[in-house]
């Protein structure tokens, strides 16, 4: 209670420096000459930035995030990384299970707000109003996250009572609305009048008090809208695997090279996504038309992609240590020095070794454990490591050897002429002189899905059992 006096002030002022940031553009409305596209330009700078900003702070949330049915983040599979890594002393720390969440909404902008913003800018003929109130408004809410961000978030350590989730809930309802004005500025444009924009920049600044603060106001405002809101869990104490009392008495090292040729897999399983299979398309029908501007950049973005997708991987498996204590198997993470997963060795737990193509490839091992309780999917991975039969007799581990099959050089064989032959029939086709560039253009975009499936087919039958 002795905080009070002081702390009561601080968040009443909290309110009116972020009602006035927020109101600021209403002056523009009533005695300026904004329009909605002004108006539009100063919500999409906000919008943006807050964008960017919760993307950071949804990094720090300590407290879980509940799965959403039909919703799936990218790199879902670093939802189950346990653990933080502090990248300095003076910050919270980093927690990479929320690295979905955040690649989430900065996906959204790249691949809707910010080609509708190029292709407007460009189509449409505005008469935007760039003045000294508008550069202030932009300051002002700036500023305003700036504050919220070091003193409330930061300072306060709300970190540790918040979810990524609902960090993420603001930038997501502040997108919508950043859409619903570019509507109203495509539909309505000059006839919109000031009752419409001076409705909106109140509402607007109503959502940013709720948002950002929480003095007395925003704690009023927030009262009424869970009433009227859903309750959808948002948030849950995220669980962390507990240690064994043993100490380790054996332990077996992920070597990097293996996990490294252990992410092919995640690449080839990238390219089964529809947009990176459509973006593929793309480059290929790109380079075949002979536009190599568009394929370059095309192929710089799938290049990305992959780059991402086997950092993920390598984050996921590569800082992985292997222990054994006393009748439990701990996967220990060196790196953000935390448990994964804890499995009893003489329980219901099956231990079976994968199939997997990179390791009949490049001669690794990998290990599939599933009846486990206490995670997510039931079933954990173990490796890839260089030797898996010395890890297995190291770790003293109950592991079936019936579930990966002998080589077959027949199935191989009848496997890889079938794939040529059918990769070779659009071939034959485009390399027709017959065949104009359109309509080989028009083949491939129609025939390759189809190949393309036959041929995955029969190169996962060869590469299965080589």
């Amino acid at each position: 209670m002795r905080g009070l006096p002081s702390t009561v002030p601080h968040q009443s002022a909290t309110d009116l420096v972020i009602i006035t940031a927020n109101m600021v553009p209403l002056i523009g409305v009533l005695f300026g000459d904004w329009n909605v596209w002004t108006l539009l330009v100063l919500y999409w700078v906000e919008a943006f930035s807050t964008v960017l900003l919760g993307a950071v702070k949804s990094l720090f949330a300590k407290r879980g995030s509940p799965d959403v049915v039909g919703q799936r983040e990218p790199l879902h599979e670093l939802r189950h990384k346990r653990g933080g890594w502090r990248p300095l002393s003076t910050l919270p720390p980093v927690y990479p299970r929320n690295i979905p969440f955040a690649l989430s909404i900065l996906g959204i902008w790249g691949s809707t707000i910010m080609p509708i913003t190029v292709l407007s800018w460009i189509a449409i003929e505005t008469s935007i109003v760039l003045s000294w109130e508008v550069g202030l408004s932009i300051s002002a809410l700036l500023i305003a996250q700036v504050i919220e961000f070091s003193v409330d978030y930061i300072g306060t350590k709300q970190y540790e009572e918040v979810s990524a989730r609902e960090i993420l809930q603001r930038p997501t309802q502040l997108t919508m609305a950043v859409m619903i004005l570019g509507g109203i500025g495509l539909t309505a444009g000059q006839l919109a009048g000031v009752a419409v924009l001076g409705g909106f920049v109140i509402m607007k600044t109503i959502l940013s008090v709720s948002w950002e603060s929480t003095g007395p106001i925003a704690s009023s405002l927030q009262a009424l809208f869970d009433r009227v809101c859903d309750d959808r869990e948002l948030s849950r104490p995220q669980p962390e695997p507990e240690l064994p009392d043993e100490a380790v008495q054996a332990r077996v090292t992920v070597s990097p090279k293996s996990v490294l040729l252990g992410s092919i897999s995640t690449i080839l399983l990238t390219v089964v996504n529809r947009g990176v299979a459509l973006l593929l398309l793309g480059v290929v029908a790109a380079i075949v038309t002979g536009n190599l501007v568009w394929g370059g950049v095309g192929f710089g973005v799938l290049v990305c992609v992959f780059g991402v997708r086997v950092g993920s991987y390598y984050l996921r498996y590569g800082t992985i240590e292997y222990q054994r204590r006393g009748d439990a198997l701990v996967a220990y993470d060196t790196v953000l020095d935390a448990p994964q997963w804890t499995v009893p060795v003489h329980s219901r737990a099956r231990f079976e070794i994968k199939n997997a193509i990179p390791d009949r490839l490049f001669d690794t091992g990998t290990l599939s454990i599933s009846n486990v309780e206490a995670t997510p999917t039931n079933t954990v991975q173990f490796g890839p490591v260089t030797d898996l039969d010395q890890a297995i007799e190291t770790l003293g581990l109950p592991v079936r050897h019936d579930g990966r099959p002998d080589q077959d050089p027949a199935v191989v064989g009848a496997a890889l002429v079938l794939a040529l032959f059918f990769a070779g029939v659009p071939l034959v086709m485009l390399g027709s002189s017959r065949v104009s560039e359109a309509e080989a253009a028009g083949i491939f975009v129609l025939l390759a899905p189809f190949f393309a499936i036959l041929i995955g087919v029969l190169l996962y039958a060869m590469l299965a059992r080589i």
